[in-house]
């Protein structure tokens, strides 16, 4: 058979057949192999029934690549699948990460790690990624799209981390307590109660009210702050906040303003000059969100010159990419300013959270197809096949997001028993998944060489 961008029957993901080499971009599971995926149990009217387990590959034989000292609860789980996995506790440099990506189906990573499409080309065999934290802007999501590799994240673990930061951080702010720690360690004694306050009663202006933004709003309410937000799309308010229609509305009255968006086209450079001579005078700035969504010279220039109380910044336009004497910023040595080497997030209890969350993300995609919660993909997923149902396998397929896609497929599959399908497409790319039963194995190999020969075909997987 003539190689595709798509993977052998033998195979639960994209490799190639008995006859042709490893296609890049394509392979999840190499080639030749045989035992163990897991699917959960499902109910039914009668009772549980007990779900099939799948063994379409050695799973012995999948190679996961974790950087940046991902979380043992993370490694444990992958490796409790029978996966090799191979570990670093720092992110790797581009042509050592080129030369490392190259032969791995899989990869979890942090924020520091860059997937470009230079090193994605690379990645002969990758067909999954695990951002191990919230943020995917490290990750080129349109383009591994594009090469059939599902990217996912976790957006909820470290959600209560990230709030009592903010809530530390006001409470420092507000009681200059970061320049009178400085100042005790160089020996001097600044006992001063001017421009200190609590901040019961105080009023904390949210920006972004998702997973953060709510959990930082009941904190807040708990210790007697007003609460505003603003969000580009009305929500449901928690507790007494309340929604403000326009930024600006929310920077003229809030006593503390913290961030709390994803880096997208319109929110770089959110905050800037402009923005920031809106705020009170004397107020307080914070950004645990990304590092391009305030202009920091505005900002130097806002805390020198007196108009802001302070800021708390956690994330920066440039981080290093390890600890070390690296940093520079023009926030250093302003007044009353906290700054932070991106560790909203980095707490044992979010961490482990963190590897638990995306780990089993990356086994389900892997070991049964399912792409709920991908970022950058199609989010399918069916049932599980039944223990007592004999001779049956899961078509998963990633094809180009065009008219006439569907009907091919049913044409090949309308001989057969489609005991149910789903499919969805997001941007250029569509995912479909069938469960089809009583089928030979030759009825197998005719499945997948008529749907990986599709024009339209980027990854095929026959799960059985």
């Amino acid at each position: 058979m003539p190689s595709t961008n798509s993977t052998p029957v033998q195979s639960v993901a994209t490799a190639t057949s008995a006859s042709g080499p490893i296609i890049p971009g394509a392979a999840l599971i190499p080639e030749g192999s045989a035992p163990v995926v897991t699917r959960e149990r499902q109910g039914s009217v009668s009772g549980f029934k007990k779900a099939k387990v799948l063994k379409p590959f050695n799973t012995a034989n999948i190679k996961i690549l974790l950087l940046e000292n991902v979380n043992e609860t993370a490694v444990a789980a992958l490796r409790d699948q029978g996966y090799q996995v191979e570990t670093f506790a720092k992110a790797l440099g581009e042509e050592d990460l080129i030369a490392k990506i190259k032969d791995v189906h899989c990869i979890g990573i942090r924020s520091k790690t860059k997937l470009t499409k230079k090193v994605l080309d690379a990645a002969e065999k990758l067909g999954v990624i695990g951002c191990f934290c919230i943020g995917t802007n490290q990750v080129d999501l349109e383009y591994a799209a594009s090469k059939g590799i599902a990217v996912f994240n976790s957006p909820f673990s470290n959600s209560r981390s990230v709030a009592e930061l903010v809530i530390a951080e006001i409470v420092l702010l507000s009681r200059q307590l970061g320049d009178r720690n400085n100042e005790m360690h160089d020996g001097i004694w600044s006992k001063v109660s001017a421009n200190c306050y609590e901040i019961r009663g105080k009023t904390i202006g949210i920006v972004g009210y998702g997973h953060i933004g709510s959990q930082l709003s009941v904190l807040a309410e708990s210790m007697g702050m007003r609460v505003l937000f603003y969000d580009v799309v009305p929500l449901m308010p928690l507790g007494t906040s309340k929604q403000v229609h326009t930024l600006s509305g929310l920077l003229t009255e809030a006593d503390f303003v913290t961030l709390h968006v994803p880096e997208t086209e319109e929110t770089k450079n959110m905050i800037g000059e402009n923005e920031l001579n809106q705020m009170k005078q004397g107020s307080f700035l914070i950004n645990a969100s990304r590092g391009t969504i305030v202009q920091i010279p505005a900002l130097a220039k806002a805390l020198r010159s007196g108009h802001l109380g302070g800021a708390a910044v956690d994330v920066f336009p440039k981080e290093p990419a390890a600890n070390g004497n690296f940093f520079e910023s023009e926030l250093v040595g302003c007044p009353n300013t906290l700054l932070t080497p991106h560790i909203g997030g980095s707490t044992e209890e979010a961490q482990s959270m963190i590897g638990v969350e995306v780990s089993q993300a990356l086994i389900k995609f892997i070991n049964s197809g399912t792409s709920i919660g991908a970022v950058n993909f199609p989010e399918v997923d069916l049932r599980a096949i039944r223990d007592d149902q004999e001779n049956s396998i899961r078509l998963c397929y990633t094809h180009a997001n065009v008219p006439g896609v569907l009907l091919r497929i049913t044409n090949i599959l309308a001989e057969h028993n489609v005991d149910k399908q789903f499919s969805d497409s997001k941007g250029k790319i569509a995912y479909l998944m069938a469960d089809i039963s009583d089928v030979t194995p030759e009825q197998i190999q005719d499945i997948y060489r008529l749907v990986s020969e599709t024009p339209t075909n980027i990854v095929t997987r026959v799960l059985y």
